[in-house]
């Protein structure tokens, strides 16, 4: 009996994994770049450095996986999908470097120098955290398709809804880093990382409330896939998981836990990726482009699914023991630095 593989929707589902397991990830770091103006104490701002120093530059991995995997699994698509995000694109990696620079830099200079560093990891997380926000939109909003090349303009990313899903990352990963704090670090610091939470939740529940009613605007196929019916039976359960879960944060951060905050706003995230691609499926160019067009020839895919099947377990496995090893508070005058 001969079982048919669909390997371009699994390969879209490791994909939109990786990409994830970014944001998430990589988006607290981003976040606690753009909380550091907000703690001036140069010992505050160490602790908060050390917290994630182990740790950071191995979650770039899966920003490499996603970005690689989708210019290997589907080819045409990165084709069409770059040319029309260069700006965005070249705005997060510069970002990304004056972060990673900035986070090495200011332990080994003098003090003048190192608040040009912490300006630098500042700037460049905010810069970053706004470039993939505002390419999530362009994305969402529809890329022009001329046969098989992008069809539009050098400034189409460039627009009200994508400026909000920009702002609206910016609120999230703030959110992330918040929480995070919260989680790994004690006394006044602690303290001032829950109320910063309590500001950046509400904030982040206003951008989710607005992108969603935007978005279902942008094409009458996102209209159909949320509000058609029987579809409205299952995707009327991401909005009623978000406020299960909006209700739970809320709770745990009024009962001032330290963890559960934190991993209450991961879920928060992964319900919003899941309306995301409630909203896409199966585009991977939105209403252009399926996964099944877009997808290598089948040999190409089956070889990388081998390797892929070798490394990710690979990548879970050193960076849970990382996080495990690095577990716990961290105390001024301690650290990985």
């Amino acid at each position: 009996m001969n079982i048919a593989i669909d390997l371009p929707t699994i390969w879209a589902f490791i994909i939109a994994f990786a990409v994830f397991m970014y944001v998430v990830m990589d988006g607290f770091d981003l976040g606690l770049g753009m909380l550091f103006p907000l703690f001036p104490a140069k010992e505050d701002r160490d602790v908060i450095m050390n917290s994630v120093a182990p740790v950071w530059d191995g979650n770039e991995t899966w920003l490499v996986l996603g970005g690689g995997g989708l210019m290997a699994a589907f080819p045409l698509a990165y084709a069409v999908l770059m040319p029309a995000l260069y700006t965005p694109m070249i705005a997060m990696l510069i970002g990304l470097i004056f972060r990673g620079v900035a986070f090495e830099f200011r332990w080994r200079t003098l003090q003048s120098d190192r608040n040009r560093w912490d300006t630098a990891f500042a700037g460049g997380s905010l810069l970053a955290a706004l470039a993939q926000g505002i390419a999530l939109g362009a994305i969402l909003q529809g890329v022009p398709v001329a046969g098989r090349h992008y069809g539009g303009g050098w400034w189409d990313w460039l627009t009200p809804f994508s400026i909000l899903t920009g702002l609206s990352v910016v609120a999230g990963y703030s959110l992330l880093g918040a929480t995070w704090l919260v989680m790994k670090t004690e006394g006044a610091l602690r303290e001032r990382a829950y109320h910063l939470s309590w500001r950046l939740l509400f904030a982040t529940l206003a951008a989710i409330g607005a992108v969603s009613l935007a978005t279902p605007f942008l094409q009458n196929a996102y209209a159909e896939r949320w509000f058609a019916w029987p579809n409205v039976m299952l995707t009327a359960q991401v909005p009623l998981a978000v406020a299960i879960v909006t209700v739970l944060l809320i709770v745990n951060l009024k009962n001032r836990h330290d963890y559960r905050p934190f991993f209450l706003t991961l879920l928060l995230f992964a319900l919003s990726y899941a309306g995301l691609g409630i909203s896409m499926w199966p585009y991977v160019v939105p209403n252009s482009i399926t996964i099944w067009q877009a997808a290598a020839p089948e040999k190409s895919l089956t070889v990388m699914l081998v390797g892929v099947a070798v490394l990710v377990p690979l990548i879970l496995a050193y960076t849970s023991w990382a996080y495990w090893v690095f577990r716990g508070k961290v105390q001024a005058g301690s650290g990985y630095h």
